[in-house]
C-alpha cells in the first residue's frame, strides 16, 4: 500500500505551495460512500481537490508523510468542553508551549479541530482563542459561551469546590434587567453563545430553578444577535424549561432518582423545535462512580441515557458529540464512542462529530465534509471506525487549515 501512495502525483503538476495528504480511505461525509486509495490536495487552508489518488494532480506538492496512509474524515468538533482547570489561568501570559501542550493533551490529539467551550471565564478563553488564531499557539478553533447563567443563589453543589474568586464571578441574576446585562456583557466581550443552567442540584434533594422570564430574556437577546442558546437541563423538568425558553442545544442527556425516560411527546417537542442534544454519556459513569454510587445503579442510569439518545436519534433529532472534558479530568473520548455505539451507527457518530455541528453553527458550506472548497480541517485515524467506533479516538494526525496541529509519535518513538 505504501508504494501506491508514493505513486500519487505522477500526473499533472500541483499548484505552487499546495500540500498533499494520501489516504487508504476517505470518508468525505457520513452519508456518502468512502473513497479508497484517495488523496486530498490543499492550499492556503482550503481543499483544492479530493478523489482517487490517480485523479488528484499532486506532482510537486509538499507531502504530509507522517500523516499519509490513514483513514481520513473532516475535522471533529467536540461540542462540550471547558477551559476551567487551573492550568488555563492567565492564558494571555503563559509561555506559548504550555497552552499548546495542554491543548494537545486535551483536544487535538483526539482529532478536535473545533470545540465549544460551554462555560468558562470569558476573558481568559477569548485570550486563549486570540493566541491560537494569531498562529502563536497550535490549537483548535474555539467557540465559547463564556460565563454561564445560574439560578439566583443557585450555584450547583458539584461546582462549590472551585476557587472562591472564580465562584464569585458566576452570574446568578435575580431580575430580568440583571440577566439582560449579563448576557450583553458576555457577548460583547467575545462569547459566541449563551449558556443557561435552568435547574441546578443544591444537595440534600433540593434544586434551584431559573425564573422563566430570566431564561426568556437571556435567550431572546442571544437570538437577536444570531447566536445559539445552550442549556444545561439536569432533569426532565429542566428540559421542559429549556423548550419554553427557546433553547438551541441541550448540553446533556439526563439521569435522576429512578428510571429517567424521554417519552415520545418530549422527544417530538425537541425535534420539532430543532433542539440539538450533546449526550455526554461518559460523564454519567464518571460522576456516579466519583459519588460512590453502586455499580448496578451506575449501569442502569447510563442505560437510561443511552435509551434517551436512541429515542432522540430515531425520531430525527440532531446529535452533537461532546464529552464535558475539562470538567472531567479524563480526556480520552474512547468511552464516549463506546457508549454512543449502543444507540448509533458509526456513520451517525461521524455525523455528530462533523456535519451536524457544522450545520448547527451555520457553517455547513465551509466545514464538516471533505470536499473541494471546504476548510482543510481533517483528522487522520489509524484504523477504520466503521468496524469499531472506538477507533474514532485513535488519531494519527489532526490537521487544521492544511497544517498538522497534532502528529502522533512514530511507533516505538
Amino acid at each position: 500500500m505504501a508504494a501506491a501512495f508514493l505513486a500519487v502525483g505522477c500526473g499533472e503538476r500541483a499548484p505552487e505551495g499546495s500540500v498533499l495528504l494520501a489516504a487508504s480511505r476517505i470518508y468525505t461525509a457520513p452519508d456518502q460512500a468512502p473513497i479508497d486509495d484517495g488523496a486530498i490536495l490543499m492550499q492556503d487552508g482550503r481543499i483544492l481537490a479530493v478523489g482517487p489518488s490517480a485523479a488528484v494532480a499532486a506532482r510537486g506538492a509538499r507531502r504530509l508523510e507522517r500523516c499519509d496512509g490513514g483513514i481520513v474524515a473532516a475535522g471533529f468538533q467536540n461540542s462540550h468542553v471547558h477551559f476551567t482547570e487551573p492550568k488555563w489561568e492567565r492564558a494571555d501570559a503563559q509561555p506559548a508551549g504550555e497552552p499548546a501542550g495542554q491543548l494537545r493533551d486535551m483536544l487535538t490529539r483526539y482529532g478536535f479541530t473545533t470545540v465549544v467551550d460551554t462555560a468558562s471565564d470569558v476573558d481568559n478563553t477569548v485570550a486563549l482563542r486570540t493566541r491560537i488564531e494569531s498562529g502563536e499557539i497550535a490549537g483548535p478553533r474555539i467557540f465559547t459561551a463564556g460565563y454561564g447563567l445560574y439560578p439566583h443563589d443557585g450555584i450547583p453543589v458539584y461546582l462549590r469546590d472551585l476557587p472562591p474568586e472564580f465562584l464569585a464571578k458566576l452570574p446568578q441574576p435575580e431580575t430580568v434587567a440583571q440577566a439582560l446585562a449579563v448576557v450583553q456583557s458576555n457577548l460583547n466581550r467575545g462569547a459566541d453563545a449563551t449558556k443557561l443552567f435552568v435547574m441546578t442540584p443544591q444537595g440534600g434533594g433540593r434544586a434551584a430553578f431559573m425564573k422563566a422570564e430570566i431564561a426568556l430574556v437571556a435567550a431572546d437577546e442571544t437570538h437577536r444577535r444570531g447566536l445559539p442558546v445552550l442549556v444545561h437541563p439536569t432533569d426532565i423538568e429542566g428540559i421542559k424549561l429549556a423548550i419554553e425558553a427557546g433553547a438551541d442545544v441541550l448540553v446533556h442527556t439526563t439521569i435522576g432518582n429512578g428510571k429517567t425516560v424521554w417519552d415520545e411527546v418530549l422527544v417530538a417537542q425537541l425535534v420539532e423545535q430543532g433542539i440539538g442534544v450533546v449526550p455526554t454519556l461518559k460523564l454519567w459513569r464518571y460522576e456516579l462512580e466519583r459519588a460512590g454510587v453502586m455499580a448496578d445503579i451506575v449501569e442502569r442510569a447510563l442505560g437510561d441515557a443511552v435509551e434517551q439518545l436512541r429515542a432522540f436519534s430515531t425520531a430525527g433529532g440532531q446529535v452533537l458529540f461532546g464529552t464535558d472534558v475539562g470538567y472531567m479530568s479524563d480526556y480520552d473520548p474512547a468511552e464516549e464512542y463506546r457508549q454512543m455505539a449502543r444507540a448509533l451507527t458509526p456513520m451517525q457518530i461521524l455525523a455528530s462529530l462533523t456535519t451536524a455541528p457544522a450545520a448547527r453553527w451555520n457553517e455547513e458550506t465551509r466545514r464538516g465534509r471533505v470536499a473541494k472548497g471546504m476548510d482543510a480541517d481533517l483528522v487522520v485515524l489509524d484504523a477504520d471506525p466503521a468496524e469499531d467506533p472506538v477507533r474514532f479516538a485513535g488519531v494519527r494526525c489532526t490537521i487544521r487549515a492544511g497544517q498538522p496541529i497534532f502528529e502522533a509519535p512514530p511507533a516505538g518513538g
